[in-house]
């Protein structure tokens, strides 16, 4: 297979080089999968440099998102299970070694092809499109109705949210720092659209909701709780997604107090060992949005990426904000070798 494998850690994603390698051996447990489309994300960035809080031994391959074809089932399941995929069976997920031809998964980080969707659509659905409906349904409860601010609504988890606020019946309040990225969000269903950059954004957001009366929910994985505090509505409810700006928020308490609102976190990726039973829920819903239509793919189409040798392009264009969505890499089939 080809694929980019990490040997010592980079400064960025220049120095990233796709080689030939050998297939990937699965574990009895695990599926083997042709990799059609790989998607890039922030943490992809963290890691090559050997910043990122999950770093597997060197060397190792890059990337996790992904979607493909199944070229073979686990030949021993726990409990005697059967597979649930098949070979042929178009899949997407995540798996370390996301940037190559095949990866190999266990079955509980991969997840049927929605219907009508492509490759392209669903290699980016897997971290963001449930961080969004946790934060949002599990967490936030969010009622039909209510005034949902959504910050940095034109990135892979920012759209994901505008869609599911929208679908839930929800007010969507989008910001964003530039008007093509504020476009984006508007296309994609957000009611209102506010640039950040403004100073003033608190007091344009507080105008849009009744009598001036503040927001009902905060959508931020950015870092911007503090100011969203000028624009929460009593009883409001701040999630607290990430800090991709790059710094940790300090917030005065008493605020939280005094406007009797709640900070609520979101650690989606530990709900598989905490709350098993909480991700089936989260897909059965998006499941339902996505085959209703209310949910769609948030791919990137500004420009395309094709081919493993794009990836450093598209990780660059990543990490200077220069994009929205989900930017996803398509992978062209690997040729049969020659016997």
């Amino acid at each position: 297979m080809r694929g980019i494998q990490v040997k010592q850690y980079v400064k960025g994603p220049d120095e990233l080089r796709v080689t030939d390698l050998p297939d990937p051996v699965p574990q009895p447990e695990q599926y083997l999968i042709a990799i059609r489309a790989t998607a890039t994300n922030f943490f992809d960035l963290l890691q090559i440099q050997g910043k990122y809080q999950h770093q597997p031994p060197l060397p190792w391959i890059s990337g996790m998102e992904f979607s493909g074809e199944i070229l073979q089932a686990p030949s021993s399941l726990p409990k005697g299970r059967r597979p649930r995929f098949q070979i042929g069976d178009k899949v997407f997920g995540a798996s370390q070694g996301g940037y190559a031809t095949k990866v190999t998964a266990k079955e509980e980080t991969l997840k049927p092809m929605p219907r009508g969707w492509d490759f392209m659509e669903a290699a980016g659905l897997f971290v963001t499109a449930p961080t969004s409906y946790a934060a949002l349904v599990t967490r936030a409860k969010v009622q039909e109705g209510e005034y949902v601010l959504v910050h940095a609504a034109a990135g892979g988890v920012g759209l994901a949210a505008v869609q599911i606020a929208r679908a839930l019946g929800a007010i969507v309040i989008a910001t964003a720092s530039t008007q093509h990225k504020l476009d984006v969000a508007k296309a994609h269903g957000a009611t209102h659209v506010v640039n950040y950059t403004n100073p003033q954004w608190p007091e344009d957001v507080r105008k849009l909701t009744p009598k001036g009366r503040g927001v009902d929910v905060v959508y931020d994985p950015v870092g911007m709780i503090a100011n969203s505090m000028k624009c929460i509505a009593w009883n409001g409810r701040l999630l607290v997604i990430g800090f991709a700006a790059g710094a940790i928020e300090k917030v005065a308490m008493n605020r939280v107090l005094l406007k009797n609102v709640s900070l609520v976190g979101l650690h989606w990726g530990l709900y598989t060992t905490m709350e098993p039973a909480t991700v089936d829920e989260v897909w059965r819903g998006l499941y339902q949005m996505m085959e209703s239509g209310a949910f769609k793919g948030t791919l990137y189409t500004d420009k395309k990426y094709v081919g493993l040798e794009s990836v450093p392009e598209a990780l660059k264009a990543l990490g200077a904000r220069e994009t929205w969505g989900k930017v996803v890499v398509s992978v062209p089939q690997e040729r049969a070798s020659k016997m």
